[in-house]
């Protein structure tokens, strides 16, 4: 019904020359949604750009991902605010493609779609004992502490001393600094009260990152791993031997970020250790094989490769046991398909794309389109591309014919009584949400609760 529906809307739109307007759909209000619509609407005056978003709040990874202790990389937000109270960009909470709205659907009722709803679901490790209680998913255990609705009853027990994280980009070395900060540092953070109260009772003195490689190869920043060596009560431990192979004139062939990082971790590596309640330990060249109730076994790697950033690691005959009550995996996250007319690469867990481009009106950015990788800026860059390739085909071809866009969108919804949160909604979440954490000392205090959010966002 919908179809015919819409193509008699369509019809009765034909002689109104401003709906000929490009209407465009963005899925995603994280990073990659907000930076494409930015610069579609900064680029292209006449164009109405509506960012739809599952959750009734706004800013995806930056508000759910993004460590609470480093507020400065959440400040991309007033730019994103600028560019959601732009005149031409509408913010549409509480809608779910796939779900309450069809692809399909937003095709009819749009000239381009885009898809940025990210990637939601985590690697599996696959191997004996990774669905034991005490064994965790990174991402999850990022949205416990940061506030994600899903993850905000997570049985995370922290009465144990020892925890081994799987993985040593970014992700894993936040979670290893939150895991062993001290409590007073976070308080004045917008952690969750929650997690805060539950790492008040903590119990974890050491934390193993744990990777596949070798130094070189390690995925963590400069500025994250500075972060760890400078750590309150924690040292770090390093194995001087996995250094070996590491000499002057390796070094002299890197790159100037992965010399900077190397050097760092060979002047932490000749440091004596600072005698501290908390040790921080960073193992290379190991691959878990089995995880049991209070350890983990490991396989001892060696690498193989000509070139020294791609080393592949080599299982040998030689394992050892980390003593761990708790094991969090953080190796990466995946795509999942909203829609069942998506076209995915279900092993990749993304769309399949070109360039961004999908199809005829349809693009995808971010990490649906390009699988978890990069920060924040790097997601930037892919948006404004996949941007100017969208402007670029309207420019060639123009709009073919007339589209309703939200306003037919809008009667879909409220026929399925979905609550629509709008970006007037959203800021009275936003009020309530800092004066919670005024009561408490901190920047906000995030609501939990879908269902609360939507009835502050009712008024």
């Amino acid at each position: 019904m919908l179809r015919n529906s819409t193509v008699s809307i369509a019809r009765r739109y034909f002689c109104d020359v401003k709906s000929l307007k490009p209407k465009v759909c963005v899925v995603g209000a994280g990073p990659a949604g907000f930076y494409a619509a930015q610069h579609l609407a900064k680029k292209l005056k006449e164009i109405q750009v509506d960012i739809l978003e599952k959750l009734p709040v706004p800013f995806g990874l930056v508000r759910f991902g993004v460590a609470p202790d480093h507020p400065e990389v959440k400040n991309v937000i007033h730019t994103f605010t600028k560019t959601a109270e732009s005149p031409n960009v509408n913010f549409y909470g509480n809608i779910t493609l796939g779900q309450d709205v069809s692809l399909r659907q937003l095709r009819e009722l749009y000239h381009v779609v885009l898809l940025t709803y990210g990637a939601e679901q985590n690697q599996k490790l696959n191997i004996p004992g990774d669905s034991h209680e005490m064994c965790f998913a990174a991402r999850k255990v990022v949205g416990w502490y940061n506030g994600v609705p899903s993850d905000a009853n997570l049985c995370l027990d922290l009465n144990c001393e020892s925890v081994a994280l799987i993985g040593q980009g970014n992700v894993a070395i936040d979670v290893a600094r939150i895991l062993l900060t001290p409590i007073d540092e976070l308080k004045k953070t917008d952690i969750t009260q929650y997690a805060l109260d539950q790492l008040s009772t903590s119990k974890v003195k050491r934390v193993y990152l744990i990777g596949r490689r070798g130094p070189l190869q390690a995925a963590f920043t400069i500025k994250e791993l500075r972060e760890m060596l400078k750590l309150p009560n924690c040292s770090t431990i390093w194995r001087e031997e996995q250094f070996q192979d590491v000499t002057p004139d390796v070094i002299n062939k890197l790159g100037r970020p992965k010399k900077r990082i190397t050097e760092l971790m060979l002047k932490s590596v000749r440091e004596s250790p600072r005698e501290n309640p908390k040790g921080f330990y960073p193992i290379f060249m190991r691959t878990p094989l089995e995880i049991f109730e209070n350890k983990i076994l490991l396989g001892v790697n060696k690498l193989a490769g000509d070139d020294l950033l791609t080393q592949k690691a080599v299982l040998t005959d030689n394992k050892e046991t980390i003593e761990s009550e708790l094991v969090i995996t953080s190796i990466g996250y995946k795509g999942v398909p909203a829609d069942p007319d998506l076209p995915f690469i279900e092993d990749k867990g993304v769309v399949k794309n070109d360039a961004g481009r999908v199809d005829k009106g349809l693009y995808t950015s971010g990490w649906l389109a390009s699988g978890p990788m990069g920060v924040i800026l790097t997601t930037m860059s892919n948006a404004f591309g996949v941007a100017e390739q969208i402007i670029k085909d309207i420019t060639n071809e123009g709009p073919q014919e007339p589209k309703p866009g939200f306003s037919e969108l809008k009667r879909v919804l409220q026929s399925k009584n979905v609550q629509i949160v709008e970006w007037s909604d959203w800021e009275k979440i936003d009020k309530y949400e800092v004066e919670q954490g005024e009561k408490l000392g901190k920047p906000r205090e995030k609501v939990l609760d879908v269902r609360k959010m939507l009835e502050i966002a009712s008024g």
